[in-house]
């Protein structure tokens, strides 16, 4: 077996070269690091087994750098490092994907054990890992060969591609998919979640930043050679979007505080909502930086529209959380799955796997019957959800009639006001009419004459 390799990144010199004596006196491999650059540097340089990653640095610190390399998509193993961690802290570590974290002074033991746990759990999930990643969108039906046809055809071109589709869809699986089929795939892709840039960072996270010999890559630097995709464009800030529009029209950018101009050389991939054209109306994303996003547009279908591939997402998220989090291993029952097929699916693919996941996690008999599903169904469609939320479509039709006039006239009663009389005028109905149809229906409205106004 091949000597572990571990990089240690600390910004004080002596508990660097104490980890690195140590670890390499246990027959690790040993590189280090004083600061983020250089821990990007280092990690570019050769990948890892284990990085021992301390929280506070001067430039960018550990958390903020654990944040990075986890939207990048492929972050390496860590064990996070603090002097005066906190539990909020070592909360968001773990949650970016952090093995562990250790207080200083480290306790050699404790380091040592933690370094052994580490790289064991590293070893023991890429043996047991027994259903393959998913590169390709999983999907039987039509709708979805159509697709992965379509984006095999668009991945051989360099093109910038913008995604539109529901939120929940698995646009960034499919830009995943679309860069490994590309040419840039022997490079990463990088994910911005553009809600996350701010006018005021926005320079420093797209562009970089350069003060004296410290260097700060961006976004647009550490996609170069691969894809950037940006999640929900539409949340991009004026500012940000401002800036991205200059780098592609001159195909060059500088960091901030730099005078060195750097080729552009990243594939932009974008997905945005149905809600595009309503998002420039309104003035919240560029024309001209569209035009430029926009050479090529893909649907990505909601759920709904292929739900005979429901059974195999359910199948293949089971067991995909019984391989790696060792949960216990539950069947849906065709019962479940015929009523699971039938179900719209309003957070589509994610609603889906958040779905199996709990139903896994609150155990029970193997196979999960249709009124676990019922249950689990309630808790996504609560009575007060909006209607273009709710599911209609396994009830009776004098129900759902029912179901739908009450949740309409209420969510239009509530958009007039409380006022009857405005609420006629917008829904087209006699206002004696609609007082009976709203005592029918158990709706609740004000008793007042005066409510015209």
């Amino acid at each position: 077996m091949s000597t572990a390799h571990i990089l240690v990144v600390d910004d004080e010199a002596d508990i660097r070269e104490l980890l690195e004596e140590i670890l390499r006196e246990e027959g690790y491999t040993v590189s280090i690091a004083a600061d983020a650059a250089e821990a990007r540097e280092q990690r570019n340089a050769r990948e890892p087994d284990l990085v021992l990653l301390d929280i506070w640095m001067p430039d960018t610190d550990g958390i903020t750098l654990l944040r990075e390399w986890a939207e990048s998509g492929n972050p390496p193993d860590v064990v996070m490092m603090s002097g005066h961690g906190t539990v909020e802290t070592a909360v968001e570590a773990t949650r970016l994907g952090a093995f562990d974290f250790i207080e200083k002074p480290v306790s050699l033991a404790k380091l040592l054990k933690t370094v052994e746990l580490a790289l064991a759990h590293r070893r023991d999930s890429s043996r047991r890992r027994i259903v393959p990643k998913m590169v390709a969108p999983l999907g039987k039906s039509q709708v979805m060969q159509d697709l992965r046809e379509q984006i095999k055809r668009v991945a051989a071109h360099d093109s910038n591609v913008l995604l539109v589709g529901e939120v929940g869809t698995g646009r960034e699986a499919f830009a995943r998919f679309m860069h490994s089929l590309s040419a840039r795939s022997k490079n990463r892709m990088v994910t911005l979640v553009a809600g996350s840039i701010t006018a005021d960072n926005a320079e420093e996270m797209l562009l970089g930043s350069e003060d004296g010999d410290e260097t700060r890559p961006g976004y647009l630097e550490r996609a170069r050679g691969g894809t950037l995709f940006i999640n929900e464009i539409e949340d991009l800030p004026s500012a940000a979007q401002t800036l991205l529009l200059g780098v592609l029209e001159s195909g060059t950018f500088r960091r901030r505080g730099g005078t060195d101009a750097i080729d552009f050389d990243v594939r932009v991939v974008s997905s945005a909502t149905s809600g595009l054209e309503h998002s420039m109306q309104r003035d919240l994303l560029r024309r001209d930086l569209l035009a430029h996003l926009n050479v090529i547009r893909l649907r990505i279908p909601p759920l709904r529209e292929y739900s005979e591939d429901v059974p195999d997402l359910l199948r293949y998220y089971a067991d995909k959380l019984v391989d790696e989090q060792g949960l216990p291993l539950r069947r849906f029952s065709v019962a479940a799955q015929n009523r699971l097929r039938n179900y719209p699916w309003p957070g589509n693919i994610r609603d889906l796997k958040n779905m199996v996941h709990r139903l896994l996690v609150l155990g029970g008999d193997e196979d999960i019957s249709l009124g676990e599903v019922e249950e689990a169904l309630k808790v996504e469609s609560p009575a007060e959800e909006s209607l273009i939320k709710r599911d209609l479509l396994a009830l009776p039709l004098r129900e759902a009639r029912e179901q739908f006039e009450r949740t309409y006239l209420q969510q239009q009663l509530a958009l007039c006001g409380g006022k009857v009389g405005r609420l006629a005028k917008r829904v087209g109905m006699e206002r004696t009419h609609l007082y009976r149809k709203l005592r029918s229906l158990g709706v609740e409205f004000g008793s007042s004459s005066s409510d015209d106004s």
